[in-house]
């Protein structure tokens, strides 16, 4: 028998699976190589940020700070949308390069907590097979 392997393209949602519930177990977490973009309450649960310091500084400060340490990429001041910072090769900082598995799965942002309900095709995923 044929062994069906399925290749998606991050770039063409036309190319993802219909999420069902255990597809992640046999994914290479593909979606952890799209842009997070989380809230300053985000970065409080993931423990980058303290809360007393998101009550007393500015958010544009908070994201110089994060950027010098790796922790974003990019920050939109006009959403106060902070984006997760990823490596050369497209994964998020959080990702283990071994087991590919979020190293703080936790207390992941929102983002990532509701994923595939919401992003660019909603109740679809960019499944890879491990």
């Amino acid at each position: 028998m044929k062994k069906v392997v399925h290749l998606s393209n991050l770039d063409r949602t036309d190319t993802w699976l219909k999420y069902r519930a255990g597809l992640c177990e046999g994914c290479i977490a593909t979606c952890c190589t799209m842009p997070a973009e989380v809230k300053l309450a985000d970065l409080v649960r993931m423990e980058v940020v303290d809360a007393f310091e998101a009550e007393a500084e500015p958010a544009k400060q908070i994201a110089r700070r994060l950027d010098k340490a790796g922790v974003i990429e990019h920050f939109n001041f006009k959403t106060s949308t902070f984006t997760l910072a990823r490596r050369a090769n497209g994964d998020c900082v959080f990702l283990d390069a071994k087991s590919r598995r979020c190293t703080i799965y936790d207390k992941r942002p929102n983002t990532c907590r509701n994923h595939p309900q919401v992003g660019p095709r909603p109740g679809y995923c960019a499944y890879r097979m491990k």
